[in-house]
């Protein structure tokens, strides 16, 4: 089955874990034997080859550079000029797979509908291009709002105006606090050039504030529900049900510690946690019973977002796997109809309503 997943962060994995992500997925873990900089050295699951393997044709592709503070605890760039110039180097990333025939990006409707004859044409995909719509996860990079529109000549389609922390912006996980005029300016230039608000990680405060002020299209690219797990990074009830009254489609995320309470990062293991891909199934089938029916889910698996094997479900090897999720849908109840909602069809809806 043909498979949209809206949320990977492919250029931060090419340039700053310095992985070939043309390679097969087994010799990018041999090559990273002994490496002990980042937790999930040896772990990863996301390649060009893989997503091929997984029939994953289209995606929606990350830049990201967070700008910190000198007293913030968590890491990023010193000043926002840094930040966009760590961005421009992923874009570059983008721009060299295009030219290696890799990858494609997909900017509008008249793009998609090429993307999607072609893949989808019965010949094998081992050599298609990956399709891929940009998005910008958290704002701190952008200089000015004028740097929002050279953003979007180059192909920038949505916008996470938070990450993790305080922003320029908006405050995101783990922080407080609503969205000052720079923030309320963002929102507006981004419904000017209609590019897509992407709510993930707006922290509570500037969430409401954006469902408020911002009147184009909204999706949460990689989001779960509060419910099951309590914490500030997922929505609450209320939090969804206005997303799915805005139309919106929610991307299920993939990260053991989203999906299972009371993870300890470095420590939790998948099978002792019981962490398998029918937790993602619970998070789907919850939002499914919010909204009464099942077109306001996707999946956004946000896999090697700074994690890897050590913190997918323990059924999840390759990103291709999630080839498991129709199946384990089903047996829930779902229809064809509704894996086909799921799997691809809520996003591509959206995406056609907000291009056209």
């Amino acid at each position: 089955m043909f498979i949209l997943d809206a949320h990977l962060d492919l250029s931060m994995n090419a340039m700053e874990w310095n992985r070939d992500l043309r390679l097969p997925v087994g010799e990018i873990r041999s090559r990273e034997k002994g490496m002990t900089d980042k937790l999930d050295r040896c772990n990863g699951t996301v390649t060009l080859p893989e997503l091929r393997n997984g029939n994953i044709g289209l995606v929606v592709a990350t830049q990201i550079a967070r700008y910190v503070t000198a007293d913030s605890n968590i890491p990023g760039w010193q000043s926002p000029e840094q930040a966009w110039a760590q961005t421009q180097g992923q874009l570059a990333w983008y721009r060299a797979m295009e030219e290696a025939g890799e990858m494609v990006q997909i900017t509008n409707n008249r793009a998609l509908a090429i993307h999607l004859a072609y893949w989808n044409d019965g010949e094998p995909n081992d050599n298609k291009p990956i399709g891929y719509i940009l998005s910008l996860e958290g704002a701190d990079s952008l200089v000015s709002l004028q740097h929002l529109e050279r953003a979007y000549e180059y192909g920038l389609r949505a916008l996470g105006p938070a990450h993790y922390g305080p922003g320029r912006y908006a405050n995101g996980t783990n922080s407080t606090g609503a969205m000052d005029e720079n923030g309320l300016h963002l929102l507006k230039e981004m419904e000017k050039l209609n590019i897509i608000l992407d709510a993930t990680h707006l922290c509570d405060d500037a969430f409401w504030q954006a469902m408020d002020h911002f009147n184009g299209h909204v999706w949460a690219s990689h989001n779960n529900c509060r419910a099951i797990v309590n914490h500030n990074r997922q929505y609450s009830d209320d939090q969804l049900k206005v997303l799915i009254e805005r139309g919106a489609v929610i991307g299920a995320a993939f990260d053991a510690w989203m999906l299972v309470p009371d993870w300890v990062r470095g420590q939790s293991t998948p099978e002792d946690m019981h962490c398998g891909i029918e937790k993602v199934i619970d998070n789907i089938d919850y939002i499914c019973q919010l909204a009464g029916n099942t077109l306001h889910v996707g999946i956004g698996s946000d896999l090697d977002g700074a994690y890897g094997k050590e913190q997918s479900p323990y059924d999840l090897d390759t990103i291709a796997d999630l080839q498991k999720i129709p199946a384990l849908f089903k047996q829930r109840g779902y229809s064809d109809e509704d894996v086909n909602n799921l799997m691809h069809g809520n996003w591509l809806r959206f995406l056609r309503n907000a291009w056209k």
